[in-house]
């Protein structure tokens, strides 16, 4: 590895770690805006972090290793997708190891030990959590595969960066397939990262919540972790979004260090205008039941297969 390659990797991930509370309180910050309510503290969340890092731990009688575990690893999973996802440059040394497909296997690892500890406990709220998180995977993750089979025949690639470099320069012009894959892919975001219409991160409704159910149990720096590890989530979503159908300004091979400087104020541009746009998605969108989730997906997995065959039949 280059000195290049290793700065611009550490670059990536500290970023996103140092990043995601505040994409998360500016996400929250527009929400109130649009609903005409006062807004919160844009560096609320990083405050909400400290103060619960500070705090000792309490742990549920009973709970295994397993429930001690999970916060770390699903936050160890989260930095180390974000190592693998091109948001400023494509020189990534990480991703010699892993491609697109292995991403949504990280982000399914997560899911996969949340859940468990969920149920570690036993409580009715955990286990309800759980298996309605693991629906709510079952169902996006073929959607989430699928946007990325399109890019990856476009470009002849499963490597993100690769992706990202094919796309970015590319001829400008207007790519029905990527178009609908991109509208699946918005919807297989909010509900992967429990957004309405599927979920809504404000709630404590018992009947309603499905992330909110699965951390109920945690406290102190466990909590910290989970709640840090959401944003980081949906901080990725946002960035693997932009590496496939906003690859601009992202810094490719032959880009030296000052391409990789513009590259920062242009993910904040983005990281910006995407927040917005998701606050007023949510703003003007009603929680479906939960049993219409099902419904929302297969729509999602049906923008993915339509524009998978808009590529194979007019390839365009």
């Amino acid at each position: 590895m280059t000195p290049i390659e290793i700065t611009t990797q550490s670059l990536h991930v500290l970023t996103a770690v140092a990043v995601a509370p505040l994409y998360a309180g500016w996400i929250n910050q527009c929400r109130a805006w649009l609903q005409n309510r006062s807004a919160p503290g844009l560096f609320l969340p990083y405050r909400g972090i400290r103060k619960l890092f500070h705090k000792d731990a309490v742990i549920a009688e009973g709970a295994s290793p397993l429930f001690r575990m999970a916060p770390y690893v699903v936050f160890g999973t989260m930095v180390l997708a974000a190592a693998i996802i091109p948001s400023m440059s494509t020189r990534l040394p990480f991703t010699a190891a892993a491609d697109a497909i292995a991403l949504v296997g990280l982000f399914a690892t997560s899911r996969v030990f949340m859940s468990l500890a969920a149920m570690d406990i036993g409580t009715a709220f955990g286990s309800l959590g759980a298996r309605r998180e693991m629906m709510v995977g079952f169902l996006a993750e073929p959607a989430l595969l699928m946007v990325l089979f399109v890019a990856s025949m476009i470009s002849a690639t499963t490597a993100l960066p690769a992706i990202t470099e094919e796309l970015a320069t590319r001829e400008l012009g207007l790519y029905p397939s990527l178009a609908f894959t991109a509208v699946a892919f918005t919807m297989v975001l909010l509900a992967e990262n429990s957004r309405i219409p599927i979920d809504n991160p404000a709630t404590h409704l018992e009947l309603t919540m499905i992330h909110e159910a699965m951390i109920l149990e945690y406290s102190a720096r466990h909590l910290a972790l989970v709640e840090w590890a959401s944003s980081l989530k949906l901080l990725n979503y946002s960035c693997i979004g932009f590496a496939l159908f906003v690859p601009w300004g992202v810094s490719t091979q032959g880009g030296g260090p000052t391409m990789l400087l513009a590259s920062i104020p242009l993910l904040a541009i983005k990281l910006a205008v995407a927040g917005a746009g998701l606050a007023l998605i949510e703003t003007v969108s009603a929680k479906l039941r939960v049993f219409r989730a099902p419904e929302f997906l297969a729509t999602a997995f049906l923008f993915a297969v339509l524009g998978l065959l808009v590529h194979l039949l007019l390839g365009a």
